[in-house]
């Protein structure tokens, strides 16, 4: 094997190597990657069921149930246009309440309704979410009065 052969074999080695590291590198980051939805978005892009999202939106009024074990909550999340049926199973955020705003994480039943594995509730009484007021927003939903503006460095 000439020296020219061997450096050749040695290049392309290298570049599979790299070329697996990549895609393991990829296929871990996809795995790991959360997409917030509003509502309307979930059922306007059909989301497929057992997929890792967050949806964010207000705690429709009148849709808080508690369960009797003490632990296991239902609620909508609606972004006024559209509402998605949640299931929370463990314990609340102090802040969350109904007609505030709140992200939730989890899988998407193929019934539609929604199974939380986290509920993230407002910090104060004049904060939303960004991605909420954005998909509110999005919907023409959105009033000015209702809550200021969300606190942090402007996107």
């Amino acid at each position: 094997m000439t020296r020219k052969r061997r450096r050749l074999y040695f290049l392309l080695f290298g570049m599979a190597g790299l070329g697996i590291a990549v895609a393991l590198v990829l296929a871990a980051f996809r795995d790991n990657l959360v997409f917030f939805y509003s509502p309307s978005e979930i059922l306007a892009k059909h989301v497929a069921p057992d997929r890792r999202i967050r949806v964010g939106g207000l705690v429709e009024e009148g849709s808080l149930v508690k369960k009797a074990d003490g632990l296991t909550v239902t609620f909508r999340i609606t972004d006024r246009a559209h509402e998605i049926p949640v299931t929370y199973k463990g314990a609340l955020p102090d802040l969350f309440r109904e007609g505030q705003g709140v992200v939730a994480e989890g899988h998407l039943r193929a019934n539609g309704n929604f199974q939380a594995s986290e509920v993230l509730a407002k910090h104060d009484e004049k904060y939303m979410p960004p991605e909420v007021v954005k998909a509110l927003k999005k919907a023409g939903r959105w009033k000015e009065n209702e809550s200021t503006m969300p606190k942090g460095p402007p996107s």
